[in-house]
């Protein structure tokens, strides 16, 4: 995920005065995303913050595949139109913060994706930039959706969280009802939700407490496959910690099934149903590729560099996804090996 408003500029509002001259471009902006009716009606409108990043960018594809049209909520359009370009994204509207009320307003649906990768060196500076990139970016867009005029609100907002809600534990075991930990991801987390879940009443929210996600072209795995090609792969610390994972394929699917199905509610776990050790994803991992999972890197080694950053690649939490096998859900993906095959063939 990435961090697609920035806190600067979070607290701005955007109004259109009707005694204002407005330049003819922005006007077929507003008209572009405020009008649904030649739409079908089984066909969703669906603004999207987060679309630019790893998991984003596969989101608005199997959207568009299905007809669906997508609006892009961003602080940058200028990367936007890069990643996608109007040639081979016709019809596509890319928004800046000031026009998102209106992408909003019309919309069927909000998906949350935003926030600032984790896996970084913490500075106190860094720490606040990463919960406020994912509170301040959420009450604005549940803001939008609250004050949007009834018959234009959108009636489901799925809202990304994760699994750090738990904290971290070798021997724990956590679902959907498991407290939440007492760490500071954990708090990030709690803040996170609690702001998705003030919309408004009458707007289902989907939480999705995502893992791990697996991917050729970015997350976790995007970063490991060169060590391994490069005869260097082997687990990060002790290799004991929990690797709560999710294939990029199935977690789209969660995410479009929680903004299609009326039952999809609440929180619910984005991790495949098989959690693995982190030492036995490495050996899957160099197995699938031909390599060896033979050189771990000590924790002294990431703490130095990551200082307590490092806490996200040392510690972490077994996780299972009960309510998303309570609706149903049909992971492709179940097993570690199957996945990382599927990715790198």
């Amino acid at each position: 995920m990435e961090l697609l408003c920035s806190p600067a500029s979070l607290s701005s509002s955007f109004a259109l005065s009707s005694s204002l001259s407005v330049p003819p471009s922005f006007s077929r902006f507003m008209v572009l995303c405020s009008s649904q009716k030649s739409q079908k009606e089984d066909q969703m409108t669906v603004s999207v913050t987060g679309a630019t990043g790893f998991v984003g960018r596969r989101l608005v594809h199997r959207l568009r595949s299905d007809n669906h049209s997508v609006r892009v909520l961003t602080r940058s359009k200028s990367k936007a139109e890069l990643i996608f370009p109007a040639k081979d994204f016709p019809g596509i509207v890319i928004a800046e913060e000031r026009e998102w009320r209106d992408c909003i307003q019309g919309s069927t649906a909000v998906v949350n994706l935003a926030g600032l990768p984790i896996s970084t060196r913490w500075s106190p500076e860094i720490k606040k930039e990463i919960k406020d990139s994912r509170v301040r970016v959420t009450s604005k867009v549940v803001e939008l959706i609250n004050n949007s005029p009834l018959d234009a609100r959108p009636t489901v907002l799925v809202s990304a969280t994760a699994v750090g809600y738990y904290g971290t534990s070798e021997t724990g075991v956590f679902d959907e009802k498991s407290p939440s930990g007492n760490d500071y991801l954990s708090e990030v987390c709690r803040e996170w939700e609690g702001t998705a879940l003030k919309a408004n009443k009458d707007v289902r929210v989907a939480l999705i407490r995502i893992g791990v996600v697996l991917g050729k072209d970015g997350g976790a795995l995007a970063m490991m496959i060169p060590f391994f090609q490069m005869f260097a792969g082997g687990p990060l610390g002790s290799g004991q910690q929990w690797f709560s994972w999710i294939h990029v394929d199935d977690l789209v699917s969660l995410i479009y099934e929680a903004l299609t199905k009326p039952s999809y509610q609440g929180v619910i776990n984005g991790t495949a149903p098989n959690p693995v050790r982190l030492g036995e994803m490495c050996q899957q991992l160099g197995s699938v590729l031909g390599r060896p999972s033979w050189l771990p890197v000590p924790d002294f080694a990431l703490k130095a560099l990551l200082g307590e950053g490092a806490t996200v690649v040392l510690e972490g939490q077994k996780v299972l996804p009960v309510r998303a096998k309570e609706l149903g859900f049909e992971f492709k993906y179940k097993y570690v090996k199957d996945a990382l095959r599927a990715i790198m063939q």
